[in-house]
C-alpha cells in the first residue's frame, strides 16, 4: 500500500495527512486487512485465492516430476484484448488440448484439471497467420508465473526457469562464448570470449542463448517472427553458392538437437514460413484458428522428401566458461539513484540500461528491485571470484530470508534470477572476466 502525502507546492498539509492517517487509514485495515472482520463473500474470495494458488503450485510439481516443459489446460483463453492489456479477450476460441496430448492432472481442490501437456525436448509450434501461433507462445512465456482468476491463463503454466529469446540489435555483449553459434570471424574476432557495444542480430540472438544457459534456463521460448533469419536456418541453396568454411554463423537449427541431448536444454519454437525444423522437432503442433493439432508424423514424414544432410554436420558444442562481474567505480558513491522506465529501462548511478526485449517482466517494481540488487552486489560481495551465478544465488538467499527489504526502500517485487542477469548482462559500463574458459 502506498500513501501519498497531500502537499501544498512543498509543503506537506499536515491536517489533510491527519485525516488521512487516522480517520482513513485505520477503518480501511480494519475491514479489509483482518480476518475476523471480513465479510462471507470476502472471505470466500480469499479461500478461492488460496485454492487456486494449491492447484497451481500442484500442477507445476507434475510438470517438474513428470518432464514436463509446460502444461495449458483446457477451456483456458490465451488471446487478449490488446498487445497494451492482459484482460482476456471476450468471445475468445478456448482452449481444447488434441486427444493424444491430453492429460489429467489432479489438484487439491476441484476435479482433475485436463488439457495438453508439452514433453521435454524440441516443440515446433506452426501454422497460418493470425491462427495463434504467437499467442499460446506468449501464454506460455507468462507461463513462469501463476495467474489470478479471471485471467483466462490460471493453468497455463510452463517451467520457471522458460526463457524467451530473441535477436536484439544494437545490444551491448561482454565477454560472452558465443562460438557455440559463430566461429572463425573474417576479422579475427574472438568468439569465445565475445565483447561488442552494437550486436547484429545474429550475434545478439547467439549471446542471449548463451545467457539463457548460463543462468540456468533448460526451457528457450523463441518465435521466428523476432530471430534474426541466418541465425535460425541456412538452406541448401545457400550453402552451395556460399559454402560453410565461408559462413561464420552456425545456424540453431544444428544446435537444437544437441541442446536438449547434450544439456537437458529444451526449446519451444514458433515458426510459420520454414519447414526445415520439421524433422528435428520432437512435438509439432499446429494452430488452426486458435486450436492445436498435433500433426508431428504428417510433417516429419514430409520431411524425410528434404533431408538437410551435412547443413547440420558441426562439431558438438562446448560447455560454457562462467563469467565473474567486475567491480564498477560508478558505483562508488555512497547515495546511487534508481529509477526506472515503465519496463523500458532502469537507470543506475544515471546510467541507463535498456530492458525493452526482456519480454518476461511485468511489473516495474521488478526492475526497482533489480536495479537495488546490482548496487547491493557492487557493494555488499565484493568476492572477484564470485561467478554470475553464485552472486545470484547470494541475493535469493538473501530475498527468502530477509525479504526485498535487505536492498533498500521503495515498493519493489521480487523478480526471477533470468531477468536479474539480463539486466546485469545489458548493462553497458559492466566489465566481466571468464572464471574458466574450457576451450
Amino acid at each position: 500500500m502506498n500513501v501519498g502525502f497531500p502537499a501544498n507546492g512543498r509543503k506537506i498539509c499536515s491536517d489533510v495527512l491527519e485525516q488521512i492517517l487516522f480517520n482513513q487509514l485505520p477503518p480501511m485495515i480494519e475491514n479489509n486487512l483482518i480476518y475476523a472482520n471480513l465479510t462471507d463473500a470476502q472471505k470466500e474470495e480469499l479461500e478461492n485465492v488460496y485454492q487456486l494458488t494449491c492447484n497451481q503450485q500442484a500442477i507445476r510439481q507434475y510438470i517438474q516430476d513428470n518432464d514436463l516443459a509446460a502444461f495449458v489446460a483446457n477451456g483456458s483463453v490465451l488471446p487478449r484484448v490488446s498487445g497494451a492489456s492482459d484482460l482476456p479477450m471476450e468471445d475468445a476460441v478456448e482452449f481444447k488440448s488434441p486427444e493424444d496430448l491430453e492429460i489429467a492432472i489432479d489438484v487439491p481442490f476441484g476435479a482433475p484439471v485436463k488439457g495438453m501437456k508439452i514433453p521435454l525436448g524440441v516443440t515446433l509450434i506452426v501454422g497460418g497467420g493470425y491462427h495463434g501461433k504467437s499467442t499460446l507462445l506468449k501464454a506460455l512465456e507468462r507461463g513462469v508465473y501463476n495467474h489470478i482468476a479471471k485471467d483466462g491463463r490460471e493453468y497455463v503454466l510452463a517451467r520457471k526457469d522458460a526463457m524467451k529469446v530473441r535477436a536484439e540489435d544494437g545490444r551491448a555483449v561482454h565477454n560472452e562464448d558465443i562460438s557455440m553459434f559463430i566461429q572463425n570471424l573474417p576479422n579475427k574476432k574472438s568468439t569465445v570470449s565475445f565483447t561488442t557495444e552494437d550486436a547484429s542480430g545474429s550475434t545478439s540472438q547467439a549471446a542471449n542463448v548463451a545467457e539463457a544457459l548460463e543462468s540456468g534456463s533448460q526451457l528457450l521460448l523463441m518465435d521466428e517472427d523476432t530471430s534474426a533469419t541466418n541465425f535460425m536456418v541456412r538452406d541448401e541453396l545457400m550453402a552451395e553458392v556460399v559454402s560453410k568454411d565461408a559462413e561464420p554463423i552456425i545456424p540453431f537449427i544444428a544446435r537444437i538437437q544437441p541442446l536438449y541431448k547434450d544439456k537437458d536444454v529444451s526449446t519451444i519454437l514458433v515458426a510459420g514460413s520454414s519447414g526445415a525444423y520439421f524433422d528435428q522437432a520432437d512435438l509439432i503442433l499446429q494452430m488452426d484458428q486458435y486450436e492445436p493439432k498435433n500433426i508431428t508424423q504428417f510433417a516429419k514424414d514430409k520431411a524425410r522428401e528434404y533431408p538437410m544432410g551435412e547443413l547440420l554436420e558441426y562439431a558438438a558444442p562446448q560447455d560454457l566458461p562462467e563469467r565473474i562481474l567486475k567491480k564498477n567505480p560508478s558505483l562508488e558513491t555512497d547515495r546511487i539513484k534508481v529509477k526506472t522506465n515503465g519496463l523500458d529501462g532502469v537507470s543506475i548511478a544515471k546510467e541507463l540500461i535498456d530492458t525493452r526485449y526482456l519480454e518476461q517482466l511485468t511489473d516495474p517494481e521488478q526492475l526497482a528491485a533489480i536495479g537495488k540488487m546490482i548496487v547491493y552486489a557492487q557493494k555488499q560481495l565484493p568476492n572477484e571470484n564470485r561467478t554470475l551465478n553464485e552472486m545470484a544465488d547470494e541475493l535469493e538467499k538473501l530475498m527468502d530470508e530477509q525479504g526485498l527489504k535487505v536492498f533498500g526502500k521503495g515498493s519493489m517485487a521480487r523478480p526471477r534470477r533470468q531477468e536479474l542477469l539480463g539486466v546485469i548482462n545489458r548493462w553497458r559500463s559492466a566489465k566481466f572476466d571468464q572464471k574458466e574458459n574450457k576451450q
